[in-house]
């Protein structure tokens, strides 16, 4: 029997390239595909995938509250995630709530399929280039004053969301028709506001205001 496989990452063109490539595998299949956390969680509990390839960054719940749903109503399925963002912290949230799997989204094709065979297996597989992050210990932020999403502007939140799904300064600009200088102070001034020192920073206070539409 194959392994099947529920996507979950609302890029229409990055599922698409994924399901000819999963499908072109003799031992794996694609079910379905989903769009924002509430439908994962729809169509995984209807279809019982093998593996759900979740992206961290969707509309809807976020990954982390997906994974720990997936892993309490449906134990049997395996969760990879497949993300841009190559943090340490990100990786251990993501294991702490049930997933089996962490990989970057620059990895090679290879490196994607033999990640879901290995989870698929009931193993655990980390991405090579963040293996580290499972022997160095926690590192705890310093308390930051946050600010509520009122205090942003409607270009500014914008910005935001092309952030924390891993757009350069350069994409955003050709998104929005800006200079990549005129993103680079938005990005200033979103820190600023909000009291956060870093992307992955970003991606948390997003998910936290359900921000990720």
């Amino acid at each position: 029997m194959p392994i099947r496989i529920l996507i979950a990452d609302d890029h229409g063109v990055l599922r698409a390239g994924l399901r000819a490539l999963l499908n072109s595998e003799e031992d794996l299949t694609v079910v379905d595909e989903a769009t924002d956390g509430d439908s994962a969680l729809l169509l995984a509990a209807k279809l019982r995938p093998d593996v759900v390839l979740l992206d961290f960054s969707m509309p809807g719940p976020g990954g982390v509250e997906v994974t720990r749903r997936l892993h309490e109503t449906l134990p049997e399925a395996r969760v990879l995630i497949l993300t841009v963002h190559e943090d340490d912290n990100l990786l251990r949230e993501a294991l702490q709530a049930g997933a089996s799997g962490y990989i970057i989204k620059r990895a090679v094709e290879s490196e994607l399929i033999n990640a879901i065979r290995s989870v698929a297996r009931g193993e655990l597989y980390v991405h090579p280039a963040m293996t580290r992050a499972l022997l160095a210990p926690p590192v705890t932020p310093p308390p930051t004053k946050k600010r509520e999403p009122e205090s942003l502007s409607p270009r500014e939140i914008e910005v935001l969301r092309l952030i924390v799904k891993g757009y350069t300064n350069s994409q955003i600009a050709t998104e929005f028709g800006l200079s990549v200088r005129t993103v680079e102070s938005h990005r200033a001034n979103l820190m600023g506001k909000l009291g956060l020192q870093n992307r992955v920073e970003l991606v948390r206070w997003a998910m936290e205001q359900k921000l990720l539409t």
